[in-house]
């Protein structure tokens, strides 16, 4: 639908380029003054259209940078208790390699400190270890 909406306006300022372009020039000494400021006028109001779609896309890049700098954040869980420490990694990777697989789709850890096991289903494989 953007795209119909530029192409559209895109042809509204090519028809008002033609349109100026098309009118006779009077060769009076008033009439150039005149002219020339509305041919500029429309090529300039065509090229203020085009600079300001270039700024915002590039506002929008430079936002769009921004946030995925944001979300590339490193974050570490690490589950203490009873004087064991146990990191969020090395779980997944225990997990990844009980279920026997190497890239899975999706890992959902269930981590139960008083019992002193971990459950997993990854990949739709469900199994459990204990905590070391």
């Amino acid at each position: 639908m953007a795209r119909k909406a530029r192409a559209a306006m895109a042809a509204e300022v090519k028809e008002e380029v033609k349109a100026v372009e098309a009118a006779p020039v009077e060769e009076a000494t008033e009439a150039p003054a005149e002219t020339a400021p509305v041919k500029e006028t429309g090529k300039k109001a065509a090229e203020k259209k085009t600079s300001s779609r270039k700024t915002a896309s590039k506002k929008t890049e430079t936002a769009s940078k921004k946030a995925s700098a944001k979300a590339a954040v490193q974050t570490n869980l690490f589950i203490q208790y009873q004087g064991a420490e146990l990191s969020y990694s090395d779980l997944i990777e225990r997990a990844k390699s009980d279920a026997g697989v190497k890239s899975p789709k999706s890992v959902n850890l269930y981590v139960k400190p008083e019992d002193n096991m971990v459950y997993y289903v990854v990949d739709e494989k469900v199994g459990g270890f204990v905590l070391a």
